[in-house]
């Protein structure tokens, strides 16, 4: 049982199962208590109200990571566009209002700081230790390749590094969150803790 946990979680849109945001919860509170957690694809703030929720009881910061125009599946004609999510004005998804709404809603205005850009341009001048890194951000070998790189650079020694959509046939989804894990585990930096569902869970070393 998740304290303060929003009566409406069920119903913000999002690709987490129960497990997984559990998961997410347990090791964000263990960690917050070291630092802030960074979270790569945001989307409408499902997966962040869990890790600002842990973060909160530590009066630590969960840095919210996404450009909110969508990753590619997300796109207008692809599989997972949602058309509620789409500013026809503009002509690209727009996810950033119903993520700051969600955020509010759930009382996390004071734990959850958006960074409303991508990774390139976030890391460039980024200084501050990490705790916990999840990466759930766009699916092309390109961009899960980018998050991997620009980041695990800064997550502290004995920080977890958290990784979503892990699927070893290709058949059942996409392979680059695959690949980024599997180049974490031969890199020697870091301790395999197992995977629930589809979520990976590294240990730095």
């Amino acid at each position: 049982m998740i304290p303060d946990l929003p009566g409406n979680i069920d119903e913000i849109k999002g690709f987490l199962a129960d497990d997984e945001a559990h998961a997410l919860h347990h090791h964000a509170l263990v960690e917050s208590r070291k630092g802030p957690v960074l979270e790569i694809g945001s989307y409408c703030g499902k997966s962040t109200i869990y890790l600002g929720l842990a973060c909160r009881r530590n009066g630590a910061t969960v840095f919210a990571l996404d450009h909110h125009r969508g990753s590619e599946e997300h796109q207008l004609g692809e599989y997972f566009h949602d058309p509620d999510l789409y500013d026809t004005g503009e002509g690209q998804v727009d996810t950033f209002r119903e993520f700051r709404r969600n955020i509010r809603s759930a009382g996390l205005d004071e734990t959850v700081v958006p960074l409303v850009a991508g990774s390139d341009a976030a890391a460039r001048q980024w200084q501050t230790p990490l705790a916990m890194v999840f990466i759930d951000g766009g699916h092309s070998l390109d961009a899960a390749l980018t998050d991997y790189r620009c980041w695990t650079a800064h997550l502290m020694r004995t920080g977890i590094l958290a990784i979503h959509d892990l699927f070893e046939d290709a058949h059942e989804g996409g392979q680059a969150p695959w690949a980024i894990y599997r180049m974490a585990l031969a890199s020697g930096l870091f301790e395999d803790l197992g995977r629930v569902n589809t979520l990976g869970l590294l240990r730095r070393l």
